[in-house]
Order: structure tokens, then sequence, then C-alpha cells
């Protein structure tokens, strides 16, 4: 069991993890509309989660083409610049309307959340 879990496997696909996030994110806005919540703050984290998969991806393109310290250096810096993105854009929304930065952030952590649970799910359910 053991070394099923620390043994080394390709990195697998990101379209799964991507379409599943991205039917979340169209399948939160019925719910944010029959709620009665702000369709802004279902927009806003909408934006915010396609923005950061995209970033993601333009660095995993630089990462491929790089390697050691320098590719673990992008990951370093895409995981920092998505964290500094997210708690910016939410102070900002929240600033302004704060039912619009709750709707956002709870849109956002759908997405990011069910990516995440796909992406985990295909890496260790990939062959070894």
């Amino acid at each position: 069991m053991r070394t099923g879990l620390i043994s080394p496997r390709p990195v697998p696909g990101r379209l799964l993890p991507f379409a599943g996030a991205a039917v979340a994110v169209g399948l939160a806005l019925p719910v944010v509309l029959v709620a009665g919540w702000s369709l802004k703050g279902w927009a806003l984290g909408a934006v915010l989660w396609a923005g950061l998969a995209a970033l993601s991806l333009v660095i995993a393109r630089l990462r491929a083409r790089t390697t050691g310290v320098a590719s673990s250096s992008l990951q370093g810096i895409e995981l920092l610049v998505k964290a500094l993105a997210v708690l910016a854009v939410v102070l900002a929304a929240a600033h302004s309307d704060g039912q619009v930065a709750v709707v956002a952030i709870l849109v956002y952590a759908l997405a990011y959340t069910l990516e995440l649970t796909l992406s985990v799910a295909s890496y260790f359910g990939s062959d070894s």
C-alpha cells in the first residue's frame, strides 16, 4: 500500500478536471438565481476561476520547457500568484458589496475543489 502512494506516476491530463469544474460553475448559476443571490458574484467567481485556470495552463506549458529548480520555482510562483489573486479580488469585492464577495468565493471554491478532487483522483487512479 505504501509503495502505491509514493511511486511516481505520469502527470494526468487536465481536460477532465477542467471540464468538471466548468460544469460545476455552470450548474452553480441556476442555484444562485433560485436562491436570489448576486449574479455579479457568480460572474466574478466564474471569471476568477477561469482566469486562474488559464494561468495554470500557461505556467504548465512553461514548466514543460524547463527542468529542475526552474520548474519547481514556476510551480511555487503559480501557487503564490493564485492565492494572492483570489485574496485581492475577494477583498476588493467585499469592500464594495459583501454579498458579491460571498457568492464569488463560493463559486470559486466549488470549482477549485472539484478540479482538485478530479485531478487527485485521476493521478492516483492511473497505473504506476
